[in-house]
């Protein structure tokens, strides 16, 4: 099932596409979040997952769906699962409803 191309962290998509366009520091946005400035920065440079945290608190701040930043995690996480190679017994002929 190896999707081709990797998806987007969440944490690049706030910077480049909400603090980097408003002129925000890294300080600036932290605090506006209430959150630390260490904390975030680990999100913005793709060091540390998006929490349902911090998705409702930039979901507030952005006025988007806390969803839209959790489903881009989501969807990077399986991708990065999708690339270990993992080895399994399939269950037959299971038909599931």
């Amino acid at each position: 099932m190896h999707r081709r191309r990797k998806p987007t962290h969440p944490g690049e998509v706030l910077r480049e596409d909400v603090i980097k366009p408003l002129g925000l520091t890294v300080t600036e946005a932290a605090k506006r979040l209430g959150v630390t400035r260490k904390t975030l920065s680990e999100l913005i440079n793709c060091k540390s997952s998006m929490s349902p945290e911090m998705a409702v608190r930039i979901g507030k701040a952005t006025k988007t769906s806390p969803d839209s930043w959790l489903y881009m995690q989501a969807k990077l996480d399986l991708w990065l699962a999708d690339q270990k190679p993992t080895e399994v017994e399939g269950f037959g002929n299971v038909a599931l409803a």
